[in-house]
């Protein structure tokens, strides 16, 4: 799986098990929307030198994969901020597979985001749902907005070839995701010959050579989330890296998790494209009394706080909390097994 960047880990070293345990939270937050499959958002809470951070791996991820996770909380925790260059970051509201005619509630609580992603492809739905969908999502912003969508991964290149043509007719800024592997990405990139811009998440967040899909040609932009590639300054090496344009986004975080994405755009040479980060607006609750929920458009470039009395209200229950404590002393370990310069 990725891994952090070696020289911004080798001169720090792990901080021990017990400081990381030493006031963390674990919570379950409930969203407004299904999605991903899940009601509710559980994540562990710790507070650092540098203030609270997030570690947030999804329930299904290994333990190779969700350490990745870890130290980018480590990295957010325990390491001096990076300069920023900026004070706001621009975002986009995500639009879970909901109903057409629920669209335009469901985009409500993202305010003027002048972006959506559309999450299309799924289960049990059709492409005559996606296309009522975008239709929809078109609607609410506009000509002049810009619509994503994102299939993460479940066509085939026959599938997405005509998903993505079809699609195309509600301008889309890009497809992300539209297939599973690198190969197919670059197939699907050759038949659409520019029509419409391919975007990799799971290519590179996910792979154990993030830097394949560039060198595959399989993608026009890189999908960079901060938690899954170990912390801010290995997804800043990795877009030098890959040499691509980079959406900056997040994995349903809670506040904590959304300002550590929140300042890897902060900290990024040049922003193109509106940042996945205004996904404060799908919980129904959150651990700060002033969350990173989009305003005009884009949210602040801020540490959160967590609130005392919201961690308590939304704590996990003992069996979950123990569940995650657990995994994080699995994923420590994970981390003090390998050299430095290899975390």
């Amino acid at each position: 799986m990725p891994q952090p960047d070696a020289d911004a880990l080798a001169s720090r070293p792990l901080p021990p098990l017990g400081e990381l345990l030493a006031g963390a939270r674990v919570v379950a937050l409930p969203l407004r929307t299904r999605f991903r499959g899940i009601d509710t958002r559980e994540a562990l809470l710790m507070q650092g030198p540098q203030g609270w951070t997030e570690f947030s791996p999804f329930v299904e991820y290994d333990d190779a994969e969700s350490a990745a996770w870890l130290a980018a909380a480590i990295d957010f925790g325990w390491s001096a901020p990076l300069p920023q260059r900026r004070g706001s970051i621009p975002v986009n509201a995500t639009l879970p597979a909901v109903r057409a005619e629920d669209v335009a509630e469901v985009l409500a609580p993202f305010g003027a985001c002048r972006t959506v992603k559309v999450k299309v492809a799924e289960p049990g739905q059709s492409l005559a749902d996606d296309l009522e969908r975008v239709a929809a999502a078109r609607e609410v912003v506009g000509p002049t907005g810009r619509v994503r969508i994102d299939a993460n991964g479940a066509w085939s290149v026959d599938e997405a070839a005509i998903a993505v043509r079809a699609l195309a007719e509600f301008d889309l800024e890009y497809a992300e995701q539209p297939c599973r592997t690198v190969a197919e990405l670059a197939e699907l990139r050759r038949r659409l010959d520019g029509a419409v811009a391919i975007a990799a998440d799971e290519s590179v967040r996910k792979a154990d050579d993030p830097l394949r899909v560039a060198r595959a040609g399989a993608a026009d932009i890189v999908v960079v989330k901060a938690q899954p590639l170990g912390g801010i300054r290995a997804a800043l090496s990795l877009i030098e890296a890959a040499g691509l344009p980079a959406v900056i986004s997040s994995a349903l975080d809670t506040s904590v998790g959304l300002s550590m994405g929140a300042h890897l755009a902060a900290a990024m040479p040049t922003l193109q494209f509106d940042c996945g980060l205004g996904t404060a607006a799908l919980l129904a609750a959150d651990v700060a009394r002033h969350p990173l929920m989009p305003s005009g458009g884009a949210i602040e470039v801020r540490r959160i706080d967590a609130d005392a009395e919201l961690l308590d209200e939304h704590a996990a229950d003992d069996a979950r909390r123990e569940w995650w404590f657990e995994r994080l002393r699995r994923c420590h370990s994970v981390l003090a097994s390998q050299p430095p310069a290899a975390r």
